[in-house]
């Protein structure tokens, strides 16, 4: 049996023309908005109120960022923008200078190990090893 695969299903129906749906929504939302303002609002307040608007219509319709539609650009802003952040703050250690190191601790003693003492734990180590490794009779 032969079947036949849809090709080209990432690609939108063209269904006004050389417009999909979604832009024909977002350009005959805008047009509506703009009809609006002008007939509610004097002619000087609503030429500057429709210049947003025609170009936020527009952007919606055509601009794509990054092969992405605008929609999903100003969604992730406004997710961005109105949720929640988290921030984080790497703290770094103080740096204490030998004063006050000597002041924290006065008690600790550090003792210093000679050629003779580390010579005489080397050879103790390996004498106890060597104890506890006994080959089997």
């Amino acid at each position: 049996m032969i079947f036949k695969f849809p090709q080209y299903i990432d690609v939108e129906d063209k269904i006004f023309g050389p417009l999909t749906i979604k832009q024909f929504i977002y350009l005959l939302g805008g047009a509506g908005i703009i009809v609006t303002i002008f007939r509610f609002l004097p002619g000087f307040i609503a030429f500057f109120l429709a210049i947003p608007i025609i170009a936020l219509s527009l952007s919606l319709a055509f601009w794509r960022v990054n092969n992405q539609p605008f929609i999903s650009v100003l969604e992730s802003f406004m997710k961005y923008v109105f949720g929640e952040k988290l921030y984080i703050w790497k703290k770094e250690a103080k740096k204490i200078s030998k004063k006050e190191q000597e002041s924290i601790n006065p008690q600790v003693y550090i003792p210093k190990v000679t050629d003779g003492n580390l010579k005489n734990l080397k050879w103790n180590i390996d004498v106890k090893k060597s104890q506890d490794i006994e080959p089997e009779t």
